[in-house]
């Protein structure tokens, strides 16, 4: 009797090509989990600038130009207008304060010195004649007054006289009356003669004073007038180089017009300007040098000018010592202005990378040096020569610091 075979395996033949199927998909399931997505460059690793990341003092500095300046600048401006009627000293000349330049004439500044002269001599004649009729007056009055006393000398001794005989009747009382009343008419007119000899003197004083004062403004006018006819001739204020002279024979200036300058030449400053971006860290005092003919030049920042301009703002800096020979005014220097002191810190070579990141990051060379990775970065400050990295970067480390602009957005850079 034949038995019945049972088939005890829980995996059959026909099963394998579901597990070989299965296993296949998974197989491909884990390689897209788990294969590298980074896009990748192929770049010739000769064309790639290449910089070790190394540990060292970090000299915080930058470097500026700058272009010699005379230490002052004095403007030359016209006070008064005219036309340009002589040049005496011409550009690039030496002068001393005080020194005429040019000469401007005015017309019609002449014709007004010649009326001020007129009234005022016209006023000191009318002053003269009224000092005159006054002393006459006061001559007059004094005369009168001596008559006076005369007549009251008189007029009392015949008052007296007839005060006497009237007590013997020897004379009448009309006489006596007549007497007595010529004598008091003659005190009255006496004491109305003083007052009018006060009131007079008081107004004299009065108008002389007046008109001595309106003769001394008109004196002042004058000189006003006079002092407007000097600064027709255009002066150098200080000594120095008259560095710029923008008239010519004929010309007419007006009041106010600037004319010309004069350079201080005791000594010079430098002027630079520096980007922006450091202006919260550019104050007064900061040190600075520049090199020429193998000397070293040190220089101090004297000023910052606030206002910033196309991206930049100006400072001046003057020699803490000796000066450059033949230092002339226009000449340009490369200076290195310490912006603080030196100080250890983890350092990178300047280079192309940092104008397509922005500093962020960078590609970081592998150890087997066969390809490069993007890595993220935070840098600090930076001088002339070298970054100042904060964090992302190791001492030792290889980093591509030549341009990324070929790159696009790859994370990988493969070296053939």
């Amino acid at each position: 009797m034949d038995r019945k075979i049972v088939d005890n395996r829980k995996i059959k033949p026909k099963h394998y090509k579901y597990i070989a199927v299965g296993s296949f998909i998974l197989i491909i399931i884990l390689i897209l989990i788990f294969r590298d997505n980074t896009s990748t460059f192929k770049v010739g690793k000769d064309t790639l600038t290449i910089e070790k990341v190394f540990r060292g003092p970090f000299q915080d500095y930058r470097r500026i130009i700058g272009q010699v300046e005379p230490i002052s600048i004095i403007y030359l401006d016209a006070v008064e207008g005219g036309m340009v009627d002589k040049i005496l000293i011409e550009e690039g000349s030496l002068v001393k304060a005080g020194d005429i330049i040019l000469k401007l004439s005015n017309s019609n500044l002449n014709l007004s010195i010649l009326n001020s002269e007129a009234q005022l001599a016209e006023k000191a004649n009318f002053l003269r004649e009224t000092q005159l009729n006054m002393q006459q007056q006061m001559l007059t009055l004094q005369r009168d007054l001596l008559q006076l006393d005369y007549d009251l000398i008189q007029k009392k001794r015949v008052y007296e006289r007839n005060k006497i005989l009237i007590k013997d009747e020897l004379i009448s009382k009309e006489e006596y009356l007549l007497s007595e009343e010529d004598y008091q008419l003659t005190c009255k007119m006496k004491q109305l003669t003083i007052e009018r000899t006060k009131q007079d003197s008081a107004f004299r004083r009065t108008q002389v004073s007046k008109i001595s004062e309106n003769l001394r403004s008109m004196q002042t006018n004058l000189e006003l007038v006079y002092q407007q006819r000097e600064n027709l001739n255009i002066k150098a204020p200080v000594d120095g180089q008259l560095g710029l002279l923008n008239a010519d024979l004929g010309q007419s200036i007006s009041p106010g017009q600037r004319i010309g300058q004069v350079n201080v030449l005791t000594t010079y400053k430098i002027k630079a300007q520096i980007d922006e971006h450091y202006i919260d860290r550019i104050v007064t005092n900061l040190t600075a040098t520049f090199e020429r003919q193998n000397d070293t030049f040190n220089l101090v920042l004297t000023k910052v000018y606030p206002e910033v301009r196309d991206g930049k703002f100006e400072v001046d800096l003057q020699f803490a010592a000796q000066l450059p020979e033949n230092i002339r005014s226009g000449q340009s220097y490369h200076i290195s202005l310490q912006l603080g002191e030196t100080q250890e810190a983890l350092q990178v070579s300047r280079g192309g990378f940092f104008q397509s990141t922005g500093g962020q990051w960078v590609f970081v060379v592998s150890q087997d040096g066969k390809y490069a990775k993007k890595r993220n970065i935070k840098i600090g400050k930076q001088n002339p020569l070298y970054y100042e990295i904060i964090e992302g970067l190791e001492e030792g480390e290889s980093v591509v610091v030549s341009g990324y602009d070929m790159f696009g957005d790859n994370e990988r850079l493969i070296f053939k």
